[in-house]
């Protein structure tokens, strides 16, 4: 007859069985968790996007309008996207995420309006501009609802640069030109 195991749930060869099942499985599992760098994948280098990793930092800026605003930009997911929080006057912080996408970027803008359209980036020919124009947009409140249809960031040097933004509303689109310079 087997021995029972400890409050009587079976044989001490089928515990010791489960145990080293279980300790194989978590160290298995442990490997891939912790691989490390053998196993990042290669990643293509888009010069558009360590373009836009240059503005890592704080800055200041004016709109076409007076308002100010400031925009700061952060590396994150191990570089492989760049943060951007923007406060333009007295509304809401809004958030884009700034990623390689294939051979080009994409963009994803938080809006403070609640709703998150989606950019791509354009081909273009001018090496100072980076343009993305509207894919889709999640949680819009009606077809015609106002949301960012557009971005031109322009490079000027090192501690400038300029977006254009487009918004689009029942069928208008209105620009705001915003220059920054860099604080930090």
């Amino acid at each position: 007859m087997a021995m029972r195991g400890f409050f009587g749930m079976g044989s001490i060869e089928s515990f010791l069985t489960s145990l080293m099942i279980t300790l194989l499985t978590a160290a298995s599992l442990g490997s891939i968790c912790f691989a490390g760098p053998a196993m990042k994948p290669t990643i293509q280098t888009i010069p558009d996007f360590e373009k836009m990793k240059s503005l890592a930092g704080e800055w200041e800026g004016k709109s076409n309008d007076g308002t100010s605003g400031k925009v700061s930009y952060t590396l994150v997911s191990d570089n492989s996207a760049l943060m951007e929080r923007l406060a333009m006057g007295g509304e809401s912080e809004m958030i884009t995420l700034y990623h390689p996408d294939g051979d080009r970027l994409m963009l994803t803008h938080y809006c403070s309006l609640h709703n998150q359209p989606r950019m791509r980036q354009t081909p273009h020919q001018e090496k100072k501009k980076i343009a993305f124009d509207f894919v889709d947009v999640t949680n819009l409140s009606a077809p015609d609802a106002g949301h960012m249809r557009k971005l031109i960031v322009t490079f000027e040097d090192q501690d400038h640069f300029t977006q254009e933004w487009t918004y689009g509303e029942k069928g208008k689109e209105s620009t705001v030109l915003i220059r920054y310079e860099r604080k930090r």
